[in-house]
């Protein structure tokens, strides 16, 4: 089962929470085992596990992300988005979760983020469900 979600980011990086629209992909599937697949398919942006109960630890990776990938290098990427690509290599473009009862098999503490690094922009994810 393969599902597109559609993200609206709103600034130029930011992290969307988009653990609820997946979990909805899988009780929408109704397999209670298998295998969740979120797929990013830009290359600036990617996909996340991380803390979701405090909002500080999104815009501490952010800071960071943004102090090693500097904007004033002398990139040859004629876009002008290199830092972009680079912090969406990082991140990376896909995640697994585990599918157990019906559930994400996620940590108390652990959401899905979307990671925007050249918005705003109108963004897809994929998820696939694969069935065990």
């Amino acid at each position: 089962m393969l599902q597109t979600l559609s993200v609206r980011t709103n600034t130029s990086t930011e992290f969307i929470d988009i653990t609820s629209q997946v979990r909805e992909v899988v009780r929408q599937s109704g397999f209670s085992e298998g295998v969740c697949h979120v797929f990013v398919p830009h290359t600036t942006a990617g996909v996340t596990i991380n803390e979701s109960a405090d909002p500080n630890v999104k815009a501490d990776i952010l800071m960071v992300l943004n102090k090693l990938i500097s904007d004033k290098e002398s990139y040859r990427h004629l876009e002008g988005n290199s830092p972009a690509h680079i912090k969406a290599s990082i991140i990376g473009p896909q995640v697994t979760v585990i599918i157990s009862g019906s559930r994400l098999l996620l940590g108390t503490w652990q959401g899905i983020f979307f990671c925007e690094f050249d918005g705003p922009r109108s963004r897809k994810v994929y998820v696939k469900i694969s069935v065990s």
